[in-house]
């Protein structure tokens, strides 16, 4: 037994009003939830993405929280790929480029397909990549 497929990614930010303007606006992933202060959460297909404040999350919940979470948390920069087709990828490198987003990288990669990276407000690595550059079809 083993697990089929990544449910829910989190990546952790400073500022979580720049990165759900960041994520909705730019990327449009719709909004899920939020609570002010801690948590942006974000639909990406049949995923979900969890941006949070790592000040908030690294502490332990209270005793009467509904849902006791253990505390988790990050710093520095994160990286999450989005899976793209080459179509796709040339059509995000342009609305990136309308939205003044720089690419910092484009690779080729030997196994096929490419990628580009960018780094969404919090600094963290975001890649847009063909699922060849995995073996994956």
């Amino acid at each position: 037994m083993q697990p089929v497929a990544i449910l829910e990614s989190a990546l952790y930010v400073d500022d979580l009003d720049s990165a759900e303007a960041f994520y909705t606006d730019v990327l449009g992933l719709p909004l899920i939830r939020k609570v002010e202060g801690r948590h942006v959460f974000l639909r990406c297909g049949e995923g979900v993405l969890l941006l949070f404040n790592p000040d908030a999350t690294i502490e332990p919940p209270a005793p009467e929280a509904p849902f006791p979470i253990p505390p988790h948390g990050a710093r520095g920069p994160g990286h999450l790929c989005f899976r793209a087709s080459e179509a796709e990828i040339d059509a995000w490198k342009e609305r990136l480029r309308r939205a003044g987003i720089a690419i910092e990288s484009e690779v080729e990669w030997l196994t096929g397909g490419r990628s580009i990276y960018l780094r969404d407000p919090a600094g963290n690595s975001l890649e847009f990549a063909n699922p060849k550059i995995w073996g994956v079809t």
